[in-house]
């Protein structure tokens, strides 16, 4: 069998920004849950889709603010979208899929638990993590673990993490750390960029690995001059940098109840009718032919 674990958050998102506007009688904006919904009725009747799962950002905020003052937030977030996290889990669970909303740990140490735990049961083929997101490509394990890019059909294996980011997925918290991430608000160490830390890390996988003296390096698509340089800034930005990979290293230690059999899909939920017709969705409970007893 196959596990599909998808990113919640990020399918919200990504249907805010897609899917039509939609308002309740009562004025909230209900467009994006919507959207979700009908895409993940459009996976649930995919051939070969019979265990799935879905981790939402509960709230943004997790366990990394406590780490690091300028992590993420919901700071900026349109209030039309984050009011609808309790209406897509809601949805989602109502749809009949099982919903992991995280509050201390974020989706995606969810989404890496699940597929650490999943993925060693000689049953399950392939544990597929619904998302293009970079940092879940650390996950990435041969073709076992995948990350599947739904909206552009791309199923990214360990030879496509090797492919676009120039490291093996084990390397992906590294080299985030030296090159940043805008979107979770670290910002990596000054002078260095994707290039020079995959040429780097391609070499010594690990921050720990890379020699202090840039003359070791041995790098041949960096020069002596340059190497100097990033060895300087990398050399002055330890600290930093540890803390940015420790940020970036996804947890695969949350404290998720369910057991394999109980991903499987058996059908929406009653109640699910119940939320469309408060939502004013008439359309996709008519789709549905699959209903829970």
């Amino acid at each position: 069998m196959k596990i599909h674990l998808v990113d919640g958050t990020y399918e919200l998102f990504r249907n805010h920004f897609g899917a039509p506007p939609k308002k309740t009688s009562d004025g909230r904006e209900v467009g994006a849950t919507l959207g979700l919904l009908r895409s993940l009725y459009m996976l649930l009747t995919s051939p070969g889709v019979t265990h799935v799962a879905c981790a939402f950002d509960h709230v943004i905020e997790s366990f990394r603010n406590d780490l690091f003052a300028g992590y993420k937030t919901g700071e900026g977030v349109d209030p039309d979208l984050l009011a609808q996290f309790p209406l897509a889990e809601q949805g989602v669970a109502a749809l009949g899929v099982v919903v992991w909303p995280m509050v201390e740990f974020e989706a995606d140490d969810a989404l890496a638990t699940a597929a650490l735990r999943f993925s060693q049961d000689k049953s399950v083929k392939q544990v597929l993590v619904c998302s293009p997101d970079k940092d879940l490509a650390q996950l990435v394990s041969g073709k076992r673990i995948v990350c599947w890019d739904r909206r552009r059909e791309i199923v990214i294996d360990e030879a496509a993490v090797v492919e676009k980011y120039g490291v093996h997925p084990a390397s992906i918290p590294d080299w985030l750390a030296l090159v940043g991430d805008s979107a979770d608000g670290y910002p990596g160490v000054p002078g260095w960029g994707a290039k020079s830390a995959s040429a780097v890390l391609a070499r010594y996988k690990h921050l720990e690995s890379i020699p202090e003296d840039a003359g070791k390096w041995r790098i041949s698509a960096i020069s002596a001059g340059r190497a100097a340089s990033l060895a300087a800034s990398l050399a002055s930005h330890r600290k930093e940098v540890l803390l940015y990979r420790k940020l970036a290293a996804l947890r695969e230690d949350v404290p998720l109840k369910e057991k394999l059999a109980d991903l499987e899909w058996h059908g929406a939920h009653e109640r699910l009718k119940d939320f469309c017709h408060e939502w004013g969705e008439t359309k996709l409970p008519l789709r549905i032919t699959r209903w829970r007893s």
